[in-house]
């Protein structure tokens, strides 16, 4: 993963969720963001790797990068209100 992923140093930890949980952790943990700021969701469920982007889409949120390992995905998310 890269190192710069998460310099924001928020982080929503969506491991060992099933769909639809990593969508709904992550709408949660926006209600508590200001517009411009930027974090990362950790999730292990595949399906969160186009369930948030979607999700991101119909809300107006800008998905910034996406990163996949063996065990995880990281999805770095910038809130727009």
């Amino acid at each position: 993963m890269c190192d710069d992923m998460n310099d924001s140093g928020k982080e929503l930890d969506a491991r060992n969720l099933l769909c639809p949980l990593p969508v709904i952790r992550t709408q949660d943990f926006v209600k508590n963001l200001e517009s411009g700021d930027e974090f990362v969701v950790r999730c292990t469920d595949p399906g969160a790797k186009s369930d948030i982007p979607s999700w991101c889409r119909i809300n107006g949120h800008k998905v910034i990068d996406i990163q996949q390992s063996e065990y995880e995905v990281l999805i770095k998310i910038q809130v727009v209100k």
